[in-house]
């Protein structure tokens, strides 16, 4: 349904952000989130240059904004609240700035068989690692309040 693409800089960031939550994290986890980061994109954007304009509001904000650019990207996906809501930029990029919880509902609402699946294999996956399975609730913690509560939905039919 989408083409998902990355950068190594947000790899690293990545990487390095799980680390700070989690620093007696083993070798192996690093590696192993390393991993299913790169099997599940579809591009790695290794080529761009960060021009004046894209570290003007924020630094930090530069690699992502020309890994996008070069890589002709529809949306970028992110919560940062500067990207958001820079619109003086808007008519130089290709993409789209989207908060996760419109991305997901866009998902949903093209496909909500696919959203069903996939909650039903996260259930699964939880109750197989002894992880409590209350997806809702982990969506609703990092932001994505309406998308929680469809899988709020989804959850209920489920069990009926």
């Amino acid at each position: 349904m989408f083409t998902v693409g990355s950068s190594e800089d947000v790899l690293a960031e990545t990487v390095a952000r799980f680390r700070d939550y989690r620093p007696q994290a083993t070798g192996d986890q690093i590696a192993r989130l390393r991993e299913t980061l790169e099997q599940n994109l579809d591009e790695l954007q290794r080529h761009y240059e960060v021009a004046d304009w894209m570290v003007e509001r924020d630094p930090g904000d530069g690699h992502v904004r020309a890994a996008c650019t070069a890589g002709q990207y529809d949306m970028l996906l992110t919560f940062d609240k500067t990207v958001l809501a820079d619109e003086l930029h808007m008519p130089y990029v290709h993409y789209e700035p989207i908060h996760p919880d419109d991305f997901l509902m866009l998902a949903y609402e093209a496909e909500p068989r696919y959203v069903r699946e996939v909650a039903e294999r996260q259930i699964s996956h939880c109750t197989a690692t002894g992880v409590e399975p209350n997806l809702a609730a982990r969506l609703e913690a990092v932001g994505c309040p309406r998308f929680a509560q469809v899988v709020g939905q989804l959850l209920i039919e489920r069990s009926r």
